[in-house]
């Protein structure tokens, strides 16, 4: 991969190794010292895996061009993915990327199901099994629309559902996404960048050029030879983390727990209450966010308030309202 990258015109690469921390694991460190904001890597635009490359692929591009309406950003890439993968011959340069991309992922649609059943009760739970049905739902899709109609392309032994959530898993943990200055959204996934890991000691250090393309790293701390170079994912909570990169922090500063209420639409004056959460920026299933800094947010409260009203309450809050209007 290092050898492709080099030709097809990246730097730093000689100041870095893949290496196997004990932690985090496959990850990259320093071969001499950085100083913060120095530029560590730069991958150019032919090599990194966006939506556009895929449209412009020759064999790939003209199916998914005349596919509508137009696939997913992510359905886009996990296809464009597997179909490289999926090649005998050519893409040498990007197959030796997938080459060296993890065989398997830990995220929480890979759990075993006793595995995700010691999450029961948890937002993580919740999701997760939609999640896992959303794949299920989107893969069929993809088979009627796309991969049955081309198995010359496709060949549905080597684009299974396995195969399909690890592409999605190769994308959710290892991209990155960018808002350009017209307001557009990119998501890049950037050989040998993406084995950098996540580390909340670093600030924001990577860093798309909408002019040339091309992906930058800086160092978003001062490095040492043999640290391990890391990137800010963001200020994630620990659910969210599980989910989509298949670890979690100890101690982490942003972890929260979500906290789901719904309310049955059979429920007494199920329509009444539904306007009044409305009114309050709530809907009758709402996800809210309890963190350290506010363990008990307003919106809980809020929510709690109107779902337990009754017939009282509201005919009480109907007068109020007449008598506002009155006057």
């Amino acid at each position: 991969m290092e050898n492709w990258l080099k030709k097809v015109g990246a730097t730093g690469l000689d100041d870095l190794e893949l290496a196997d921390f004990p932690v985090t694991g496959r990850g990259a460190r320093t071969l001499r010292r950085f100083k913060r904001g120095e530029r560590i890597l730069t991958i150019p635009s032919d090599c990194l895996w966006t939506v556009e490359h895929a449209y412009a692929d020759p064999l790939l591009g003209p199916v998914l061009r005349s596919t509508q309406p137009p696939l997913s950003v992510e359905d886009t890439l996990a296809i464009y993915l597997l179909f490289v993968r999926s090649r005998e011959a050519g893409y040498d340069g990007p197959r030796s990327h997938v080459a060296a991309l993890p065989a398997s992922y830990s995220s929480s649609i890979f759990f075993e199901n006793d595995e995700l059943e010691v999450c029961a009760g948890t937002s993580l739970y919740t999701i997760t099994k939609q999640l896992e049905q959303r794949i299920e739902d989107d893969y069929r899709g993809l088979v009627m629309r796309v991969l049955g109609l081309h198995p010359d392309l496709f060949p549905l032994d080597k684009f299974t559902i396995a195969d399909y959530k690890w592409a999605l898993c190769s994308f959710w943990s290892r991209a990155m996404d960018f808002v350009l200055p017209d307001g557009k959204s990119l998501r890049v996934l950037a050989p040998f960048a993406d084995m950098l890991n996540h580390s909340p000691d670093v600030v924001q250090c990577h860093a798309y050029d909408p002019l040339s393309g091309s992906l930058s790293v800086l160092a978003g701390k001062d490095y040492e030879v043999g640290d391990q170079v890391s990137i800010f994912y963001g200020s994630i909570p620990n659910n969210r983390l599980l989910r989509l990169y298949g670890f979690v922090m100890p101690d982490n500063p942003n972890d929260s727990y979500d906290l789901v209420l719904s309310t049955h639409p059979m429920a007494p004056f199920y329509e009444q209450k539904q306007k009044l959460w409305a009114l309050a920026g709530l809907d009758s299933i709402s996800t809210i966010s309890l963190t350290l800094i506010d363990p008990l947010p307003k919106h809980v409260l809020q929510y709690l308030r109107i779902q337990r009203l009754d017939e009282s309450d509201l005919a009480a809050i109907a007068l109020r309202k007449l008598d506002t209007t009155t006057y």
